[in-house]
């Protein structure tokens, strides 16, 4: 059996597997609870219905143990953010307190995200923090809901909450409250999610000192940090099975959101034994725009995708973390220098994230897929409905779907499993909203052509029902391509339309403007890249694909080179033959990293 020495200075103890996973299992259920009293209490749409939150549960010296099933790139955010509220209060932490922090320069992501922590005590000792991480809607600041691009420095972006008790030994912080509450511009749902997070870390200690009657202090200690251990052993396991060696791999974004770019992302990623160094030197110097992800982000973007690619089985824990270094130079675009904003830092978190896939692809043939396609697209719509009550509607959407795979297409409207966030239905958006969806469904032929296609882009378009709004939206790949693997093509260009008609205007992939009553905004996602040989993809699936409108007769023989006979609706087998034959394909047998 496997020994752990307790952190206490008790003897070494024998660790018992089945009473370790038992004890992992509690945790995450509680984790997950927490998650379900935040859906069931909280009022905004991207918490509620976006579920753009994460509960974890960390050991009492805030290493990260459990995490709840949300957002996978929250599972390296969590510890800096606590890390700053240690490094401040001290021993001043006791029962009924909660901690918060928002502050990307003591350790949190940026403004909107306002991480909680309660501590868990029990006979005196401090044994666990709860966590809970929260978009929230609104923090103030020039541009209703905190992800504007062109900001210049964090003081535009709102209210920075540096590590403070919003909870003070069970007496709430009535004055960070009044002071949220005065600054925000729909304050009964920031509010609200406030009092959500609150009421959430309460039932977890309800339930953690429930599970805790189990076990005495010193015990339940030794098997947290075995816990951490286990996952460390686990991870480094994992990394032996991947071959030693360097690879390297670019990708771009449009722009800064500032006016400048392209923006170059570059990654050496080494493994050595039982352990990676993730390398972003070569990357674009950071920029006067709010896309820069601090660093702490940035690498848990990297933690996310590496993970994703290694055995999900590894528990989600600090010993996950231990065999993995992430180098990010100080002042390059992903570790901005203060006062850098950083609130729309997700965007290019979701290009952090496809550089490391790109990279694994090279280290791991025949496991990753080829680039997700539009999962950064961000809008937002805020102003005064008819009654002068002011209305802010917040969504990330999430829904356009993997690239093509070694054995599969990409699912189309699946899940970027790196984002996680859900779909925000339209009647929801419509009623809590002056806005119409007139248009929301799949883009025929965006998806990357390849043995195994990529999922299709989709597209949503908003009618302003309003008298006006101020419309921010947050997306890229107007330029570079979501990139194919192993001769698979890129997915689509996305795009963004204001009046589509005869009078459209292309508006760049991130903007601020106010739109009057009737204008329309009609936003085109990027399609994910396709995976291998195109002219080896099986005739059958793409006349199905036609079928089903997801792709057009033009479409399946310019990229496949299959001929479907549009009066019978069937693939013409010899034609196909012979214009694969005459087309033969002339795709890399590498990725393509053309981003």
């Amino acid at each position: 059996m496997a020994k752990s020495n307790d952190t206490a200075g008790e003897p070494y103890m024998t660790m018992d597997p089945i009473k370790r996973e038992l004890i992992h299992k509690g945790l995450v259920t509680i984790a997950d609870n927490m998650i379900l009293t935040i859906v069931r209490t909280s009022r905004s749409t991207v918490v509620k219905n976006n579920l753009d939150f994460s509960t974890s549960i960390c050991d009492g010296e805030g290493k990260l143990v459990a995490q709840g099933l949300a957002l996978p790139v929250h599972i390296g955010a969590t510890m800096p953010a606590l890390q700053g509220c240690l490094d401040y209060f001290g021993n001043d932490i006791h029962p009924g307190d909660i901690l918060a922090n928002n502050d990307p320069y003591s350790g949190a992501s940026h403004l909107n995200d306002i991480f909680m922590f309660k501590p868990v005590f029990k006979d005196g000792e401090r044994v666990a923090f709860l966590s809970v991480i929260m978009h929230h809607t609104d923090m103030g600041g020039r541009v209703p809901g905190g992800n504007a691009p062109d900001s210049t420095e964090i003081f535009q972006e709102g209210l920075r909450i540096p590590p403070t008790k919003i909870v003070d030994r069970g007496n709430t912080n009535s004055t960070l409250m009044r002071i949220i509450e005065t600054n925000v511009r729909v304050p009964d749902k920031v509010l609200a999610d406030l009092q959500s997070q609150i009421a959430a870390l309460g039932m977890g200690e309800r339930d953690l000192l429930k599970q805790l009657k189990a076990y005495d202090v010193q015990e339940f200690m030794a098997y947290t940090t075995d816990l951490i251990d286990y996952a460390e052993r686990l991870t480094r396991a994992a990394i032996m099975e991947l071959p030693d060696g360097s690879v390297e791999f670019t990708d771009w974004n449009d722009d800064d959101g500032a006016g400048s770019g392209p923006v170059k992302f570059h990654v050496r990623l080494t493994v050595a034994g039982d352990e990676i160094e993730v390398d972003f030197t070569g990357t674009s110097t950071q920029t006067s725009g709010a896309l820069n992800p601090n660093y702490w982000f940035t690498a848990s973007c990297a933690l996310a995708a590496i993970r994703s690619s290694l055995d999900m089985a590894i528990p989600s824990n600090a010993g996950f973390y231990r065999p993995i270094r992430v180098i990010a130079p100080e002042g390059c675009f992903v570790n901005p220098r203060f006062p850098a904003p950083v609130g729309a830092r997700g965007q290019a978190g979701y290009r952090c994230r496809t550089l490391i896939l790109g990279a694994l692809a090279k280290l791991m043939p025949g496991k990753v897929p080829a680039c997700p396609g539009g999962s950064e697209f961000g809008i937002v719509f805020a102003g005064y409905d008819q009654m002068n009550a002011p209305f802010l509607y917040l969504e990330f959407h999430n829904m356009t779907g993997l690239g093509g795979g070694p054995k599969q297409d990409g699912q189309d409207a699946g899940p970027f499993c790196l984002g996680n966030p859900a779909n925000v239905p339209i009647e929801i958006i419509e009623a809590e909203n002056p806005v119409l969806i007139e248009n929301y469904g799949f883009l025929p032929d965006t998806g990357g052509p390849g043995q195994h296609r990529g999922a299709l882009g989709v597209v949503r378009q908003y009618r302003v029902l309003a008298d006006e709004a101020t419309v921010q939206v947050r997306s890229d790949r107007q330029r570079y391509r979501p990139w194919g693997l192993f001769g698979g093509k890129g997915g689509a260009f996305g795009k963004c339309i204001l009046n589509p008609g005869p009078k459209a205007e292309i508006l760049p992939s991130k903007f601020l403007r106010t739109l009057q009553q009737g204008e329309v905004f009609r936003g085109e996602m990027p399609g994910s890249g396709g995976y291998g040989d195109p002219f080896k993809r099986d005739p059958d699936k793409v006349l199905e694909d036609v079928r089903q409108e997801k792709m057009t007769h033009a479409h399946a023989l310019n990229e496949y080179g299959v001929v479907i006979d549009s009066e019978t609706l069937e693939v013409d087998r010899l034609s196909t033959k012979n214009e694969r034959h005459r087309r033969s394909s002339t795709a890399t047998s590498q990725p393509n990293g053309e981003g």
